[in-house]
């Protein structure tokens, strides 16, 4: 067997994905912060999480409507 290569998500379904992949970075770096567990373990994973939540971002297309003016933030 190999894996599938070919997903298909809706933009919901990646809106679930990174929140859920948000609360649990979040949850990780409260352990951190109490010293709760193997904290080196949550700081590998709190990194992974990260680094996955950027590719994500990194994949988006970003655009603005051409119908209105765009005032910047």
């Amino acid at each position: 067997m190999k894996p599938n290569n070919k997903f298909e998500l809706s933009v919901e379904d990646i809106d679930i994905i990174e929140t859920a992949l948000r609360a649990k970075a979040g949850r990780r770096g409260m352990k951190i912060l109490t010293g709760e567990g193997d904290v080196n373990k949550y700081k590998k994973e709190a990194e992974e999480i990260t680094n996955l939540l950027g590719r994500i971002h990194d994949q988006k297309v970003w655009f603005r409507s051409r119908d209105k003016v765009y005032v910047g933030g």
